[in-house]
């Protein structure tokens, strides 16, 4: 049985993002399972442990906020049903870190109703009945905390398209997204131990954040001798690769003659110029200092470099 953390009705959203940070909830599951594109395990980690500030609010977050009513009633307009608020942080009966806070409670059934607004660039085939596995997991994640026989998810597309799908409680999968929150929460957050990146983006961001105080000195990594070597290896592939991606690619233009166009049976390709504008910035300092001053946006990047090293 659910338990009430805090009623969010009585909080600011400040307040309430200092209690998301208190456990994982719905939209932390897929991270944890791996299915959530951009965000990883690291950078899940970072943000439990106060490593990393709030994310800022962007458009997409605010319109998403914004049009939660209005999904709820286009679901209760299609389906006859009643829905009702619930306005609070609930806890799992057994784990306090596993959290809800879900959108609506479905009036007269042990349901609840998550409310999504997403653009129409989403590859999901919402049509077909295809919905994100990120939103699945998040639904099963509630059922889990609400103890619901089921979740009804709306959906409304690029702001034109509305849709809506039943979810029922699977017991297999259930247990096993709570055993996978589990072990990440006493695995990572509880002893402080940072999950390994994965290459992502996310852990790329998180890894810029941590560490974007760099402090000039040297320090000795033998035990990462056989990462070092293995990077060095892949950079090797990686630059062989190119070269023979531009080798084959000239030999295309040169078979092409002149042509902007080729086909192949299985291929084809093309080979056509553009021109494209771009600022002479040096000539601009030195003919418009102000605007230059004005217009000049100044960007930190951070570059890894590696080379075998030369012992003297």
């Amino acid at each position: 049985m659910a338990k009430i953390l805090i009623k969010t009705s009585d909080i600011s959203r400040e307040k309430w993002l200092e209690y998301r940070r208190t456990g994982i909830g719905g939209s932390d599951a897929a991270t944890v399972c791996g299915l959530n594109p951009s965000s990883s395990l690291i950078e899940l980690w970072a943000d439990k442990t106060g490593r990393l500030p709030e994310k800022e609010d962007n458009e997409a977050m605010r319109t998403g906020r914004d049009l939660e009513e209005y999904v709820a009633k286009r679901f209760c307009e299609t389906t006859g049903k009643k829905v009702e608020r619930r306005n609070a942080i609930f806890q799992h009966g057994k784990y306090d870190f596993i959290l809800a806070n879900i959108d609506r409670k479905v009036v007269g059934e042990n349901a609840g109703l998550e409310c999504k607004t997403t653009n129409a660039f989403n590859r999901s085939d919402f049509e077909s009945g295809e919905i994100p596995l990120y939103y699945y997991v998040q639904c099963m994640h509630y059922m889990n905390v609400m103890g619901f026989d089921k979740m009804y998810l709306a959906v409304l597309v690029g702001g034109q398209r509305f849709y809506w799908f039943e979810i029922p409680y699977d017991k297999d999968e259930a247990d096993k997204l709570l055993e996978a929150e589990v072990e990440f929460w006493n695995e990572y957050i509880i002893p402080d131990v940072r999950p390994e990146p994965d290459g992502s983006d996310s852990a790329g961001r998180v890894l810029g954040g941590l560490y974007n105080k760099k402090r000039d000195g040297e320090i000795t990594l033998f035990p990462q001798e056989k990462t070092a070597l293995k990077l060095m290896e892949i950079k090797g592939k990686i630059k062989q690769l190119k070269t023979d991606e531009e080798r084959l690619k000239q030999q295309l233009i040169l078979a092409m003659d002149g042509n902007t166009k080729g086909i192949t049976e299985t291929c084809e390709f093309s080979n056509k110029t553009y021109e494209r504008a771009s600022v002479n910035s040096k000539k601009l300092k030195d003919l418009y200092p102000e605007i230059y001053k004005e217009v000049c946006k100044t960007s930190t990047v951070q570059v890894f470099n590696i080379s075998e090293r030369k012992v003297k």
